[in-house]
């Protein structure tokens, strides 16, 4: 059986997850998204559920934050490293979103918009600020002010 087997930092990538592959996947091929309670409780569990993941043909996804460090490549490295520590033949692919998985949304604030009922936000993404969503230092905060903490 086909599986990718998402490893997500937080709730907020199963979320949009959930709602993106859906429109671009093929549905013969199954999806499982596992969430953690953020970077630390995913670094400390990922071998251990690579390691005993039922399915042989798996292909693994891991998605994290790049938060604070300075350098993305670190990062990665780690994630790979500990993919690797899981002494499995199998296939990783790691992505680090620059700064926060939040950017993503802060570059559709429409879909932002749309998907939780709001209004107003759309018109924002003209603005300076949002053209490019990549350089909001805090996008989780910046969006949480933007949708009143919804």
């Amino acid at each position: 059986m086909r599986e990718l087997v998402f490893l997500l930092e937080e709730a907020s990538a199963k979320a949009m997850l959930q709602s993106l592959l859906p429109r671009f996947l093929d549905a013969r091929i199954q999806q499982r998204l596992i969430a953690f309670e953020g970077k630390q409780d995913l670094e400390r569990q990922m071998v251990r559920r690579i390691k005993g993941y039922a399915n042989p043909s798996a292909r693994f996804i891991v998605l994290r934050d790049q938060d604070s460090t300075p350098d993305c490549r670190i990062v990665k490295n780690r994630l790979l490293g500990l993919c690797a520590k899981a002494n499995r033949q199998a296939t990783y692919l790691v992505r680090v979103a620059c700064h926060e998985l939040e950017s993503f949304y802060l570059a559709d604030l429409s879909a932002v918009e749309i998907s939780m009922g709001l209004t107003g936000l759309a018109r924002r993404q003209r603005s300076a600020r949002f053209r490019s969503s990549d350089q909001i230092e805090k996008p989780g905060l910046e969006l949480a002010r933007l949708t009143n903490g919804k």
